[in-house]
């Protein structure tokens, strides 16, 4: 038996040296081949970080109890997170960005980098340049040295290089606090389980990292690194702002600070779930088993790119197979579907020609739902039928365009939908969402020109105070004052003129979830840049058709 598990251990680490002595990177785990440089430049990059194609030798072939595949590099591969800097959606609106703002364009390609290629940005730094991201000169040009380590986005070597967060400091904005200046020597990988010196020894010689185990990597300050962004903004004189004069684009690590989750779930348990039962997490040392093992599916709410990505993901350079990246949209769906929200229909009731009925939605999130980028909107699509199944009354109705009607922002640039305590027309529509202003109080989708927010109602986590919110996320517009938008919860009612109509009647109530909000991507469109143009030819084959979060239809008496 002892003998046996030495000439594994010898094997694998004879098979570990042959492969890094001639580059095999697993071509049939559909990973491109790197060829083998020797200048300083690749030495230095080698230093402080690997592509994913590295990991793939150990950590491949995974099983859980039940005989999933919850192999890390499989599974993060068809995510947003591995895709991060192929989105087309974002290398449009950097573009849009930079057009908007040419004096800062460096400043903002700097900016868009950190987390999205930030393993090629981190690498300029370390010697001292500035990261151009677009362009034939930009690190995602084809021939650019930097290009392979751009294009693995949010990749294995950067999440787990990032240290443990300082209690009295929360890095953010893209501070990852990885430290250019160790020697390969002194860089670390950190881990959630024990490692023995023997795999220790087996990672130094496979990636020239040393492997340390840490709990910090299962802790939520891991990911407000990138997940709780403040920006400058542009002022009415062209300056930016500076201080505290900041821009809060994106804070689910507030939210959930500020909500009951903040001692009952993190980040990782509801994004990373767990695989079922125990997983050896090395197919060279397959006897050591470890539980519980958080999946690398990095299952967010972005099915609209997800589906974009699965059909042009040749043009993308994406290399997973359809079935892969169709199966994480299909996860994101039903993630969507059962840990979001619910609602229901109640007190429907007639009284001559009017019918009433409330709407109330459960919040099931540990942040604000949507959350993170503010191109994000869920609605309610009301319809009510009569007893011959005609409509006579819809609120929400939308097209295949992504555009809700009646949404006097999808119609008009500079107009918004209000929040509502009671809708008693087709045009008006509760639409949960945020919506920037400039500093002249004008409503904007350009982030350089965001000084805050007009209106934000989105739905709140169980637990979150809205008189007492945190600085960096309030509650702005007329759900400040409404007493039924509450953390965990809203309702609103319904008065429907049923004009003669004969009952009963039929009530359904849809709610709705889309990624790329109509205004946010018709304001792209409308920019004209290269990028745009690529990223509309893409829209308008795959639609911008919503997610049905959950549905309910109930009949009058």
């Amino acid at each position: 038996m002892e003998h046996t598990k030495k000439r594994t251990i010898s094997i694998g680490i004879t098979w570990f040296i042959l492969t890094l002595l001639v580059g095999v990177v697993l071509v049939g785990c559909g990973v491109k081949e790197q060829p083998i440089t020797t200048d300083n430049t690749a030495l230095l990059e080698m230093d402080l970080f690997k592509p994913s194609s590295n990991c793939i030798a150990c950590h491949q072939g995974m099983k859980d109890n039940l005989g999933n595949d919850v192999s890390i590099n499989t599974e993060w591969q068809s995510s947003i997170m591995a895709n991060a800097a192929r989105d087309p959606y974002y290398l449009a609106s950097v573009r849009m960005e930079m057009q908007e703002s040419p004096q800062y364009a460096e400043a903002i390609e700097e900016k868009c980098a950190t987390c999205h290629a930030p393993m090629a940005l981190f690498t300029n730094h370390a010697k001292g340049e500035s990261t151009i991201l677009l362009g034939q000169q930009g690190i995602l040009a084809e021939e650019h040295p930097l290009y392979a380590l751009a294009v693995d986005g949010v990749s294995c070597s950067v999440c787990h290089q990032i240290p443990e967060n300082p209690a009295d400091n929360l890095r953010h904005s893209g501070d990852l606090g990885i430290d250019l200046n160790l020697s390969a020597a002194e860089r670390l990988i950190f881990g959630a389980f024990p490692i023995s010196e023997q795999n220790v020894a087996l990672m130094k010689a496979a990636s020239d990292f040393t492997a340390v185990q840490s709990d910090h990597v299962r802790q939520s300050e891991v990911c407000a690194t990138c997940h709780e962004l403040y920006l400058n903004y542009v002022k009415e004189d062209s300056t930016l702002s500076s201080g505290d004069e900041l821009f809060y684009e994106q804070t689910p690590y507030s939210e959930w600070l500020a909500s009951d989750f903040v001692d009952q779930l993190s980040c990782q348990d509801c994004h990373m779930p767990s695989a079922e039962g125990a997983v050896s997490i090395s197919n060279i040392t397959p006897e050591n088993l470890y539980e519980p093992f958080a999946r690398h599916t990095f299952t967010g709410g972005n099915v609209f790119m997800l589906d974009l990505f699965e059909q042009f993901s040749d043009e993308l350079g994406i290399s997973e197979s359809a079935a892969e990246l169709d199966e994480h949209s299909w996860r994101t769906e039903e993630y969507l579907q059962n840990q979001t929200a619910t609602l229901a229909v109640s007190a429907v009731e007639q009284v001559d020609d009017t019918l009433t009925f409330e709407v109330g939605i459960e919040v099931l999130t540990g942040h604000k739902f949507p959350t993170s980028f503010p191109s994000r909107r869920t609605w309610l699509h009301v319809t009510v039928s009569d007893a011959q199944g005609k409509l006579i009354f819809e609120s929400g109705g939308y097209d295949e365009t992504g555009e809700i009607f009646g949404n006097e922002n999808d119609q008009n640039p500079l107009a918004y939908e209000p929040h509502y305590e009671l809708i008693s027309a087709p045009d008006q529509v509760q639409i949960y969402e945020p919506i920037m202003k400039n500093v002249l109080g004008e409503v904007t989708t350009v982030q350089m020109h965001a000084a805050g927010y007009i209106k934000d109602n989105r739905l709140l986590p169980n637990g979150f105070d809205k008189q007492n919110p945190p600085s960096v996320s309030t509650v702005v517009g007329e759900a400040l004052q409404d007493p039924t938008f509450t953390g965990g919860s809203d309702s609103l009612i319904y008065q429907v003129q049923t004009d003669g109509a004969k009952g009963p009647f039929t009530v359904q109530v849809d709610l709705l979830y889309q990624s790329v909000s109509y205004r946010w991507a018709q304001n792209l469109l409308d920019s004209q840049t290269e990028e745009s143009q690529t990223f509309g030819r893409m829209l308008e084959k795959t639609g911008n058709n919503p997610v049905l979060i959950a549905s309910q239809t109930v009949q009058s008496q």
